[in-house]
């Protein structure tokens, strides 16, 4: 069977014109992505993810994304890479579980970030694909985002893009588009869990992308 059909979206909060999407990966944002487009919404991509570790699965997650931006005529936003500030940001929190202080705290620094560049290019509404993933925790992402949005004075969109068959279509595309899967989150501190579930389980390692797609 295959995705349901994509219902066309409500529009953005308060008649916003422009949105900015906040995107994690092509995975979790294609169909955030062709939603807002089949649904006449003006919006831009801005990748902002200085978590994810080593650089070459960062690379490959952000070449990804822009590739399928460039395909759909979108503007895509890159941000700058550096990944010893989100280090230094986690320091105390190394072992936080998943969904955790350490969670919250990546949200708010990548949605904090994305505010700032929202207010200074006149977008009145920010949405994100932090919280598309069955593995997150939708209202934390949503909390973290409403607080970003309104320390500049701007809107979160929350809506829930899982439903009405989304988590499906997300999945869909990204196997029409032959999309980079990745294993795990993005931070170290996601792989080296991962890595010791897996061994609990007698399973491989996670596969770290090897090189840029560049």
């Amino acid at each position: 069977m295959g995705a349901p059909l994509r219902p066309v979206l409500e529009q953005p909060p308060d008649g916003a014109k422009k949105v900015l999407l906040v995107s994690c990966c092509a995975p979790c944002s294609g169909e955030i992505m062709e939603a807002m487009q089949v649904s006449a919404i003006d919006f831009t991509v801005f990748f902002f993810n200085p978590n994810i570790q080593p650089k070459s699965e960062y690379e490959i997650r952000r070449d990804e994304n822009a590739r399928f931006a460039k395909k759909l005529s979108v503007p895509f936003v890159e941000a700058e890479y550096n990944p010893e500030d989100w280090l230094s940001h986690a320091k105390g929190m190394e072992w936080e579980p998943e969904r955790g202080a350490r969670c919250t705290m990546c949200f708010a620094m990548r949605l904090r970030r994305a505010a700032r560049f929202a207010s200074e290019n006149g977008f009145p509404v920010l949405t994100s694909s932090l919280g598309i993933s069955r593995w997150k925790d939708m209202g934390q992402v949503n909390a973290c985002g409403r607080a970003a949005a309104g320390d500049v004075g701007l809107t979160y969109w929350d809506y829930n893009w899982r439903k009405g068959g989304g988590l499906q279509r997300s999945d869909k595309i990204a196997r029409r588009e032959g999309f980079y899967r990745q294993e795990y989150c993005g931070c170290i501190y996601s792989l080296r869990d991962s890595n010791r579930r897996r061994r609990e389980q007698g399973r491989e390692a996670v596969k770290v992308a090897p090189c840029s797609t560049v």
